[in-house]
């Protein structure tokens, strides 16, 4: 029997693995994505085409530790302060677009349908949620999860996750099956999920830390990788015994463990387990596709599902304008985030087993759920040129692969000064900005400047950044982050990173970054300023350099103590207000 059982599961590998290798490399090549090449797989696979998979359910379950990883790695790269700063997005946008998009398409639901308003909330709500799965790889691969459109669709997909407690909350409180046990209130519920994230909260803190501490001083590598898979699944069952989002239990780990010296470690450790069960995860999803419930009512279901998408689209665009998006960028986080997720599947199965719809109902709408999981790469495609801010009238030329040694990102007034002295040594550099006019007024003074936006790992490779020495950021405001700047140093290990900050708070948030060297934007031309006007008041060369390295000392001074504290008051008394002695003569300090 155990003999049996191996062959079927070596077959089962074998046919998974080879199969979603032949979609997966064709559909990548048609620029379609890997997600519709594992859907489009395990439908072949599955008991509605070839049959040659049994079970697809069991899969299902062990493969939704995919979702759970993929959480797991994305809270590694969300510290705690970071996450903070989210809170509007997470709680604003998010909690609107749950609530908007649910009773949206609750109402299309029973106007349409003949459902009761208790059916129609019970499929309506859960298809308001989208698919954490399906748009966070699409984030990544694109190199846009560390901008801000990236974190405001990651804020959304988070209170998603945090949405199923009242979710099934509300399908519990209109149950209709009396051989069904009564679950906690909602309150219970609540207060047991709080206490669940403390916990975990604490467990990261006491128990994890010190566990992987332990294991880093041993030097043990492959207990690295236990550890981590102890750690997420440890979270996530926890959550599971509460009747919660796993995915949520595994997230709050990551976030716990975000600041520690060993993130990058981890997510080395858990990106394969992650990459290989997210797609067995939707080969599964592929195989449970319903086509026979398809072929009965396909208009039903096309229907529906354009319906779901339109709907879902134009409610997110409008909010991303609320918020203050741009309207190409709204546009995208409405596309993005238009089709159906993974979490319907489980809130349906509760719905069914509530007796608020049967399993004819259950079957349409978790194929109107995957096909418009199929359709979001197609949508993107096809938007492309609308959703992209056009350069100009006039072509404009894309960085290319030049085998330049250094690649310099922005070439304003800061990135001109680098980029010359760069040239004068004899440095063979390719020049990125996106601003269009100082493109074309650098091209009239002899300098080739590439339009891209050079905070897109696709496009830095696309420039050559995997065979470069160096690469320098010299770009304006926020658009640098420490996590980005980690992907970037992931991504090239190669090239050093040096990067240009407008002041010490934005220093400080770079701290632990990958980076050579940081450049304060204004300081040595300042010091430059305070030596010239020192020596116009007839001050000897040797005082001057007394004050400068005294200034410098005392900076160097606080910014360490600040470095410590993460504070940016942190030793005031560090900062030069008061002479240390008399005026000299003539009115000369």
């Amino acid at each position: 029997m155990e003999e049996h059982a191996q062959d079927f599961l070596l077959r089962d590998g074998f046919l998974l693995l080879g199969t979603a290798l032949i979609f997966v490399l064709l559909f990548r090549r048609l620029g379609l994505g890997a997600t519709l090449g594992f859907l489009l797989s395990g439908a072949v696979l599955g008991p509605y085409v070839l049959d040659l998979i049994g079970d697809p359910e069991s899969k299902l379950g062990i493969a939704e530790l995919g979702i759970t990883l993929l959480l797991f790695i994305v809270g590694l790269e969300l510290a705690p302060p970071r996450l903070w700063r989210m809170r509007h997005e997470i709680f604003g946008l998010g909690l609107l677009q749950v609530v908007l998009c649910g009773l949206a398409v609750t109402g299309i639901i029973y106007l349409f349908t003949g459902f009761s308003l208790q059916a129609s909330l019970a499929l309506g709500l859960p298809l308001g949620l989208s698919s954490t799965a399906q748009v966070l790889p699409m984030l990544q691969s694109a190199g846009r999860l560390h901008t801000p459109f990236g974190e405001r669709s990651f804020a959304i997909l988070l209170f998603q996750d945090l949405s199923i407690i009242p979710l099934i909350t509300i399908i519990a409180a209109m149950n209709r099956n009396p051989a069904l046990p009564a679950g906690p209130p909602g309150w219970v519920l609540a207060l047991e999920t709080a206490a669940a994230i403390a916990g975990l909260i604490l467990a990261g803190r006491f128990a994890i830390r010190p566990l992987f501490r332990l294991i880093g001083n041993l030097g043990e590598r492959e207990m690295f990788v236990f550890a981590a898979l102890f750690t997420v699944i440890a979270s996530a069952a926890l959550m599971q015994a509460l009747g919660l989002s796993t995915a949520l239990g595994a997230f709050i780990a990551g976030v716990m463990l975000a600041d520690s010296p060993y993130r990058h470690e981890l997510e080395a450790d858990v990106e394969p387990f992650r990459s290989i069960l997210l797609g067995l995860f939707f080969m599964s999803v592929g195989m449970l596709l319903d086509l026979s419930a398809i072929a009965e009512r396909p208009l039903f279901v096309i229907s529906m599902a354009l319906a779901l998408i339109a709907v879902k689209s134009t409610i997110i665009f409008l909010l991303g304008l609320a918020f203050r998006m741009e309207w190409r960028s709204a546009l995208a986080l409405g596309l993005l985030l238009s089709q159906g997720g993974e979490f319907a599947f489980v809130l349906f199965a509760q719905a069914s087993n509530s007796m608020l719809v049967d399993s004819g109902a259950t079957s349409l709408f978790s194929a109107i759920v995957t096909l418009s999981m199929v359709t979001t790469p197609f949508l993107m495609m096809a938007t492309r040129r609308i959703r992209e801010r056009p350069a100009s009238t006039e072509s404009r030329e894309e960085p290319q692969d030049d085998g330049a040694n250094a690649l310099v990102v922005g070439y304003g007034r800061f990135g001109q000064t680098v980029a010359q002295m760069l040239i004068a040594a004899d440095i063979e550099v390719t020049l990125i900005d996106t601003d269009i006019e100082m493109i074309d007024v650098a091209g009239g003074f002899g300098a080739k400047v590439y339009f891209g936006d050079g905070t897109r790992i696709d496009l830095l490779r696309q420039a050559g950044a995997a065979e470069a020495e160096l690469i320098v950021f010299c770009i304006d405001g926020d658009q640098l982050t420490e996590a980005f700047l980690h992907a970037v140093h992931d991504a090239f290990p190669r090239a050093e990173i040096h990067a240009r900050v407008f002041d010490r708070r934005a220093l400080l948030r770079l701290k632990d970054s990958p980076v050579k060297s940081i450049a304060r934007e204004v300081r040595e031309s300042a010091v430059l300023l305070a030596r010239n006007a020192l020596g116009g008041l007839g001050i000897s060369r040797e005082e001057i350099a007394k004050a400068e390295d005294t200034y410098r000392l005392r900076d160097k001074e606080r910014l360490s103590a600040q470095y410590e504290s993460g504070d940016l008051r942190t030793a005031r008394d560090r900062i030069i207000t008061q002479r240390a002695r008399e005026p000299r003569e003539g009115g000369a300090m």
